[in-house]
């Protein structure tokens, strides 16, 4: 399977991205909890150079606990700065700001031996599409400042949006790379919609996505559809097809119907809490 998306908007946002680092003091880069590593863009440390970067773990709710702290750990172990998120509910902000002082402390104290009395921070937030950008400023401005919408890409202007006394944030819009290093990489940012899914054969994707769930969290699949796992990842799709209503007439399969279903709940957590991948795809 071919996968590759790298719009011109995409050119454009980094290169705004770039321009735009002279404004701002951190860079809060967002990540999706369930695919650390496809999440994470490796553009970033060239893009940022030495400006000093936090990574948020977002939608560490649907992903697995175990696993997350793995990930937390190792990120620990790098010297990377990370903190775990819920945007939805906001579990975590408290955490995120107070690190975000902690990081800005240094520079506020070379500013105190100037003279100059700092303002509020100013923070870059970057990340891939559909990584919960929007959905984290609007819990951290609680307001609607930023539309919010589950199509990757949807917020396309760098936008300043206040945040108490303390923050400033700069949005910007999702970024992906031009080429995706492995086909699986680039399949787990397609199961968790940061592609879009009209670019990609969408039925393949999601019985690439049973394939996994099989593999890796077959018991998740058996409680939520109640079905047996076959050796066939097709077989097993279509065993939830048959116990979910997904048939036609002529008691046809309806793949359209049944793919729709599976990336549906995953993405939206329904069917468990899963990491996609874990910390020894770093090795």
């Amino acid at each position: 399977m071919n996968i590759n998306w790298y719009p011109g908007h995409m050119k454009k946002t980094a290169d705004s991205i770039r321009d735009n680092l002279k404004k701002v003091d951190v860079v809060l880069e967002l990540i999706d909890a369930r695919a650390p590593r496809a999440s994470e863009n490796p553009m970033i440390p060239d893009l940022i150079g030495d400006k000093l970067r936090i990574l948020i773990f977002n939608k560490g709710d649907l992903a697995d606990p175990r696993e997350n702290a793995r990930w937390l750990n190792y990120y620990k172990e790098e010297k990377v700065i990370a903190v775990s998120v819920n945007s939805n509910t906001g579990k975590g902000i408290n955490e995120l700001l107070d690190k975000i002082d902690e990081v800005m402390e240094e520079k506020r104290e070379k500013d105190r031996t100037k003279g100059i009395i700092s303002q509020r921070v100013r923070a870059m937030i970057i990340g891939i599409p559909n990584v919960g950008k929007s959905t984290l400023i609007n819990t951290l401005a609680s307001r609607k400042s930023a539309k919010v919408g589950n199509m990757p890409g949807i917020t396309r202007t760098n936008q300043w949006i206040k945040v108490e006394d303390r923050l400033l944030l700069l949005d910007t819009p999702g970024v992906l790379w031009p080429k995706f290093e492995s086909e699986e990489l680039a399949l787990n940012l397609a199961f968790i919609g940061s592609i879009r899914d009209e670019v990609l054969p969408k039925e393949d994707v999601a019985l690439k996505l049973v394939e996994v769930l099989q593999n890796k969290y077959p018991r998740l699949l058996v409680e939520r559809y109640g079905v047996e796992i076959s050796n066939s990842p097709l077989e097993t799709m279509e065993n939830i097809a048959k116990k979910r209503g997904a048939i036609m007439r002529g008691n046809e399969i309806d793949y359209t119907r049944v793919t729709d279903l599976i990336l549906d709940e995953f993405r939206k957590g329904v069917i468990g809490n899963i990491t996609l991948e874990t910390v020894d795809v770093r090795d």
